[in-house]
């Protein structure tokens, strides 16, 4: 198993980045999220943590900014007739945190945002996963994300933004900012007037 990778970015292509190790130049495929954080790396050494694909025609290793990433991948590979490209598809259009509270507050209609994903593997996805996310430890990144947060990303994708704008939004919300919904959508959508 190659658990990470460090070494030069050389390319960003539209899904994957090609880091040079050692002489080898190493195609990596990432999510939105490492990609676009990624590229304005371009020469510049990078570490992602990966995961190795093997199947009998292909050696496919992907990569991760964070352990996090990692960790919810992972879990979604153990759900049957979930693979890695649709894992991958899973964290470019959701967070880890998005998908984490999906699966414990049995939202299948967000899952099934995902292409690839309809409503019956977003029902199945979160039967299999629901005891097995409580009964490991949430990873170190993955915070709880109150009711009142899932209700403001609920009225952001209503709006038209992308789950993943949704989010990044919740995180401009000041820390001290009242957890009336109102309040917290009108400062979420100043964030997209920035």
């Amino acid at each position: 198993m190659i658990a990470s990778i460090h070494g030069k970015l050389t390319q960003v292509g539209s899904e994957s980045v090609v880091i040079l190790v050692g002489g080898l130049g190493l195609q990596v495929f990432v999510p939105t999220s490492t990609l676009n954080a990624l590229s304005t790396e371009v020469g510049q050494p990078v570490s992602l943590q990966t995961y190795l694909s093997v199947k009998e025609d292909a050696l496919t290793l992907f990569g991760f900014s964070t352990d996090s990433e990692r960790y919810v991948f992972e879990q979604l590979l153990s759900v049957s007739g979930i693979g890695p490209r649709i894992a991958l598809a899973a964290l470019s259009t959701l967070t880890p945190e998005t998908l984490v509270t999906a699966v414990r507050q049995d939202e299948p209609e967000i899952i099934a945002r995902v292409p690839g994903i309809g409503k019956k593997t977003a029902q199945k996805l979160i039967l299999e996963l629901k005891d097995r996310l409580r009964a490991v430890e949430t990873p170190e990144g993955i915070p709880a994300v109150s009711e009142t947060d899932t209700e403001v990303i609920a009225a952001l994708t209503a709006l038209g933004y992308s789950i993943v704008e949704a989010q990044a939004a919740l995180q401009a919300v000041p820390r001290d900012a009242p957890d009336d919904i109102e309040e917290r959508i009108r400062f979420a959508l100043s964030y997209f007037s920035e």
